[in-house]
């Protein structure tokens, strides 16, 4: 948040004088007036200038944008972002010729710009906002992917009659084990671990 105290002859002026130094426009800016001036006698004599306090506001998805922008020039792989925003949930969708970089094995580079993207978001919005990041459809063919490998693993939970845990995985993707497994009468799927070891185990359900 920017703030810049600014005179000027009139409020008009002293606002105008601060939005130039904020390089912003009125709509983006909260204005308060410490002091409205007086012309006094001739113009000149006893003449109090105009004191008002403008305040920045900063947009948090403009700001969450630059963020990623800024980190992946950083590691040479500059992106082009797509925003769409669903409520209190605003999707990030990357793409770029070295986008791999940021996706990094198994999506972990982009689980971390994913959760500090978050952080930054948040530390300029009035309410809390969830961030989705993705890149080329990366999280869509992980999804697909997590499925298939929860219902190997199911297979082999029941084969073996023993628990298998999964390795550690962010909360949206145990959540999509967990969902891919909901109907399964055979298994019953739990989160174990504390955070960022979290993860996924499948156990067989014991018949009698």
């Amino acid at each position: 948040m920017k703030q810049v105290t600014a005179t000027g002859q009139t409020v008009e002026e002293a606002v105008k004088s601060a939005l130039a130094q904020l390089k912003t426009t009125k709509d983006r800016a909260e204005v308060h007036i410490i002091d409205e001036g007086k012309k006094g006698i001739f113009g000149i004599f006893g003449s109090r200038p105009a004191v008002v306090k403008v305040t920045l506001s900063l947009d948090p998805i403009e700001e969450a944008t630059k963020f990623l922008k800024q980190v992946s020039s950083q590691m040479g792989a500059p992106v082009e972002i797509e925003v769409k925003r669903d409520g209190k949930q605003v999707h990030f969708m990357l793409s770029g010729e070295k986008i791999a970089l940021l996706i990094g094995k198994r999506g972990q580079t982009l689980n971390s710009l994913q959760y500090l993207t978050q952080l930054v978001i948040n530390r300029y919005s009035d309410q809390y906002l969830t961030v989705i990041l993705d890149a080329e459809d990366y999280r869509n063919r992980r999804s697909e992917t997590l499925i298939q490998l929860a219902n190997r693993l199911a297979q082999k939970a029941i084969k073996t009659g023993q628990d298998v845990a999964l390795e550690p995985m962010p909360s949206y993707e145990r959540k999509v084990i967990h969902t891919a497994l909901a109907d399964n009468k055979q298994v019953k799927t739990l989160s174990d671990g504390i955070e960022p070891h979290r993860h996924v185990v499948i156990s067989p359900v014991k018949t009698k």
